[in-house]
């Protein structure tokens, strides 16, 4: 990656991890309720229970993910903002 978008970097690693959170838990939950279905027989339950749970367990993993990102960006903006400070002071010596 050239340094032009190395910027990019960071932002597509957020949007992998969280496009997981929002995909796989509810398309494995899918998979697995229409197999628990046809095995028991109970159609359409089993699969919207465990389509229901995983949607939970998704949107835990997604806003937890989330807020993880957030304090990260406003560690990096704080630091940003603490070493622009530094430097005009040292400027101004």
């Amino acid at each position: 990656m050239t340094n032009d978008n190395k910027w990019l970097q960071p932002a597509l690693q957020v949007f992998a991890k969280l496009s997981g959170w929002i995909a796989f838990p509810v398309i494995i939950g899918a998979f697995l309720g229409k197999w628990l279905d046809k095995r028991y027989g109970t159609e359409p339950w089993l699969f919207l229970g465990v389509v229901g749970f995983s949607f939970i367990i998704s949107m835990f993993g997604l806003v937890s993910n989330a807020l993880k990102e957030f304090k990260k960006i406003e560690k990096q903006s704080k630091e940003e903002k603490e070493n622009k400070e530094e430097q005009q002071n040292k400027e101004k010596k």
